[in-house]
C-alpha cells in the first residue's frame, strides 16, 4: 500500500538572513487531499561569522565560493542534526532543504543557492530533497517562487497567499492557472535602514511609523520599471543593488525614519496594486509582524487580511518546503509553470537517498 503517512524537516534560510528556520511537520494524505500539522519549530539565529560569510557570498570567486558551499552544508548539516536529537522520539522520512540562495538571475539562466551537497545525507543519515530552483531555470523558468507549489494543495481556501519575507509575493490561487510572482523588496530593505540604528529589524514597524512621506521618492520608487513587467517575473538582491539602492541614495540625506516610512507605503502600494478585492488573503512571513505595515495595507484594502498566528507566520516557508520536497519525493508535480514560466509543470529537487 502506498505510504500515506510522513514526518518531514523543512529547512529554509532567507535572504533576509534571519537565521535558519526549522520544521518538522507531519504530512497525511486522505481521499487524494494534503494535511499538515506542526510537530516542532526552532529558529537558529545565524553567528555573526555566518552573517558576515553569506552576506558576502555573492561578491566570492568560484573557487572560494564553492569552499564556502561545502562549509555552509556541513553548518546546516550540524544544525539540522541537532533540531532531530531534540526530536528523537520521532522517525524523520525526509529532510528538504532549501539551502541559501548566493546567486538568482533567471533571465542569465543562472541560480545558485549553497548547502545543497550530498554531504548532507551522508551526515544526517537520513534521505534529503533539495536544490529546488536549479531545474526549472534549466526549464526556461524564473526558479522562482516556489512556495505556490505547495500553497495550491494545503491553502486552497484562500483567494490570495502572501509572504512578506527578504522580497514580498504573492500566490493567486483562485485563477483558472496558478499565478504567482515577486512584487517588490521587504525586509531586505527595512533590515537595512534598521541596522543604521543599531538594530536588526523595526519591531513592529514602530521607526518607521514615526517618519513623514517624502512624496518624490514615493513616486520614484512606484515608477521603477520591474512593476510594469508581466508575470512571471522574480527578484534577487542583484536587482536591490542595480535598481532600488541608487533610488534610496539619492535621498540619504533625509531622516532615516522618513525613509522607512516612505518606503513603507511604497511596498503597500504595490501590493495593494495585486491584491484581489475580495475574499480571504493569507499573509505570511516575518514583515507580518510589521504593526505599521500591515495597518497600511489593511486600512486600504477591500479584502479580508487574515493575520494567523505566530507559528504560521513564521514558519510557512519552511514547512511548505517540507512539502514540496515530499511531492518531490513522491514522484508529483511540485512547479507550475503557470507560475514560473517553465515550459511546463515538473517535479523540481535533487533527491539524495541515504542507504
Amino acid at each position: 500500500m502506498k505510504k500515506e503517512h510522513f514526518y518531514v524537516i523543512g529547512v529554509m534560510s532567507g535572504t533576509s538572513l534571519d537565521g535558519l528556520d526549522l520544521a518538522l511537520v507531519e504530512f497525511n494524505l486522505n481521499k487524494g487531499k494534503w494535511s499538515y500539522r506542526y510537530v516542532s519549530t526552532t529558529t537558529n539565529p545565524y553567528p555573526d561569522f555566518w552573517h558576515k560569510q553569506l552576506e558576502n557570498a555573492r561578491f566570492l570567486e568560484a573557487e572560494t565560493l564553492a569552499i564556502l558551499d561545502r562549509d555552509y552544508t556541513t553548518y546546516l548539516a550540524e544544525q539540522i542534526h541537532f533540531f532531530m536529537t531534540q526530536n528523537s522520539s520521532y522517525t524523520i522520512d525526509l529532510v528538504c532543504s532549501h539551502g541559501h540562495t548566493v546567486h538568482h538571475k533567471p533571465d542569465q539562466g543562472v541560480t545558485f543557492q549553497i548547502g545543497n551537497r550530498k554531504e548532507l545525507s551522508l551526515f544526517l543519515k537520513t534521505t534529503v530533497v533539495c536544490d529546488f530552483r536549479v531545474q526549472d531555470v534549466a526549464l526556461g523558468g524564473q526558479g522562482a517562487p516556489l512556495v505556490p507549489g505547495g500553497e495550491f494543495h494545503l491553502f486552497s481556501d484562500y483567494e490570495a497567499c502572501v509572504n512578506l519575507g527578504g522580497f514580498a509575493n504573492i500566490s493567486l490561487l483562485k485563477q483558472d492557472d496558478l499565478i504567482a510572482f515577486d512584487v517588490a523588496a521587504a525586509n531586505l530593505v527595512f533590515n537595512m535602514f534598521a541596522q543604521k540604528f543599531n538594530l536588526l529589524y523595526d519591531a513592529d514597524g514602530k521607526i518607521a511609523a514615526q517618519g513623514l512621506l517624502i512624496p518624490n521618492l514615493l513616486e520614484e520608487l512606484n515608477a521603477l520599471p520591474y512593476y510594469e513587467l508581466v508575470f512571471p517575473k522574480s527578484l534577487g538582491v542583484e536587482w536591490i543593488t542595480e535598481q532600488l539602492t541608487p533610488v534610496l541614495n539619492a535621498y540619504d540625506q533625509e531622516k532615516v525614519m522618513d525613509l522607512m516610512y516612505t518606503y513603507s507605503v511604497h511596498l503597500a502600494t504595490q501590493l495593494l496594486n495585486v491584491l484581489p478585492t475580495s475574499g480571504k488573503i493569507l499573509f505570511t512571513g516575518g514583515g507580518s509582524h510589521n504593526l505599521f505595515l500591515m495597518q497600511q495595507i489593511q486600512k486600504i484594502s477591500s479584502a479580508e487580511i487574515c493575520i494567523p498566528s505566530d507559528l504560521m507566520i513564521d514558519y510557512k516557508e519552511a514547512m511548505i518546503f517540507g512539502f514540496l520536497g515530499l511531492l518531490k519525493y513522491c514522484g508529483e508535480d511540485n512547479c507550475f509553470a503557470s507560475v514560473t514560466g517553465a515550459r511546463h509543470n515538473h517535479s523540481t529537487g535533487v533527491i539524495f537517498k541515504y542507504n
